[in-house]
């Protein structure tokens, strides 16, 4: 899966993105291989933080590691692998580099164990915590965390794919707090996340 623009937004749903997020949702996934553009890295891993939360093993491959060796700038692989919780492989498209070892962490990986990845606070933590307790028994627990966002930020067809009724008094509640409306908390606790991890991983050359 790449993270491609418009394919991924959040609202309004395109029809790729929906059928994408249906099929992960509903088959049996071994592993989800997220290659993410390295030279735009902030922006990529958006689509990787909405992936961990699905319970399903994920590869990260980060590609154009020849532009990034031409600019002079450095990703800390093992520290990104360490924050997402999952591997991460350098690989070069266009070069033919780390493909092999890419393939064979995408191997290595499969049917593995995985635990979804929680990057939110305290506050907005215990409100996905009682919307969970609406999430259908039938659920796997890996993907409540995925459900559990969903319902926060009112998505209708996971509404009505759930069958539930919404009560979003303590959604209310903290939008009051935060001053916004719930997809953009998790919008922007997406990004500070990805922000924080950005700024430990990825040294650019000076350019000066």
């Amino acid at each position: 899966i790449t993270d491609l623009p418009g394919i991924y937004s959040l609202s309004p749903y395109t029809l790729e993105e929906v059928v994408s997020r249906e099929f992960l949702l509903k088959e049996s996934v071994d592993v989800i291989l997220n290659i993410v553009d390295g030279s735009n890295l902030e922006r990529n891993l958006y689509l990787t933080t909405q992936l961990l939360e699905l319970g399903i093993p994920v590869v990260v491959a980060v590609n154009m590691l020849d532009v990034i060796e031409k600019r002079g700038d450095r990703i800390d692989y093992a520290f990104l692998a360490t924050e997402l919780d999952c591997p991460v492989v350098p690989i070069s498209a266009l070069k033919n580099k780390g493909i092999v070892e890419m393939m064979n962490c995408v191997k290595k990986v499969s049917f593995s164990d995985c635990n979804p990845k929680n990057i939110y606070d305290k506050k907005t933590n215990d409100v996905l915590q009682s919307l969970a307790l609406s999430i259908p028994k039938q659920i796997a627990e890996k993907k409540v965390l995925f459900y559990s966002v969903k319902l926060f930020e009112r998505d209708e067809k996971i509404i009505s794919d759930l069958s539930v009724s919404l009560n979003d008094q303590r959604i209310e509640e903290l939008e009051k707090t935060f001053d916004d409306d719930s997809e953009s908390i998790i919008t922007n606790a997406r990004y500070s996340y990805i922000t924080s991890i950005i700024e430990k991983c990825y040294k650019k050359r000076n350019r000066e």
